[in-house]
């Protein structure tokens, strides 16, 4: 697997996203990033690939554990975003603030983020990247008693999440295990 430790990550945009992906991309090759990009090549690429097909071709690649963490985008962010959450094991969230992104990946343990061309500045995209690469799931929370136990749980019954059981279940969760999440202590 590729994974961030190794600064290795996965990019792709269709035409809509692709200046801000590049922006993006350009800061974390300067950075000393390897950046795998599966989306257009260009913004005025003939025939370029869809946004839902782009979604989920990174999508796959997260699903089969090629990649640890992929940033997507298009227009929106959330056309692509809903292609590539087709996909098992995609934890994915649309970003447009640097709080988001730190909170996507340091409360929900997000491995794919989406950002929308027509939305997101190019100097927003890349402290969203930044925070969103440089910080893991408990990050910053190390104060509040159970912070990281109570949302590993949550991504955990998440992965383990099938529908079919849930229906059958009358649409109640299977748990895994309880987690009792205090109120923050004062800093």
């Amino acid at each position: 697997m590729k994974t961030v430790k190794d600064k290795q990550v996965l990019v792709a945009a269709d035409f809509a996203g692709f200046e801000l992906k590049e922006a993006v991309v350009a800061h974390l090759k300067k950075k000393g990033w390897t950046v795998t990009d599966i989306g257009v090549r260009s913004a005025d690429e003939e025939n370029p690939e869809m946004f839902h097909r782009i979604g989920l071709k990174v999508g796959a690649k997260i699903a089969e554990g090629e990649f640890e963490r992929a940033m997507i985008f298009c227009g929106t962010g959330m056309g692509i975003h809903i292609a590539a959450s087709k996909c098992p094991h995609v934890h994915a969230a649309v970003v447009e603030s640097v709080p988001a992104a730190l909170r996507c990946i340091t409360g929900n343990n997000c491995n794919v983020i989406a950002m929308g061309g027509h939305y997101v500045a190019h100097q927003m995209g890349i402290e969203i990247a930044d925070a969103f690469l440089e910080h893991n799931l408990g990050d910053g929370y190390e104060d509040w008693p159970n912070f990281y136990e109570f949302h590993k749980l949550a991504y955990d019954e998440l992965e383990a999440f099938d529908y079919e059981e849930f229906k059958k279940n009358g649409f109640e969760l299977k748990h895994l295990g309880e987690v009792i999440l205090p109120d923050r202590p004062e800093k």
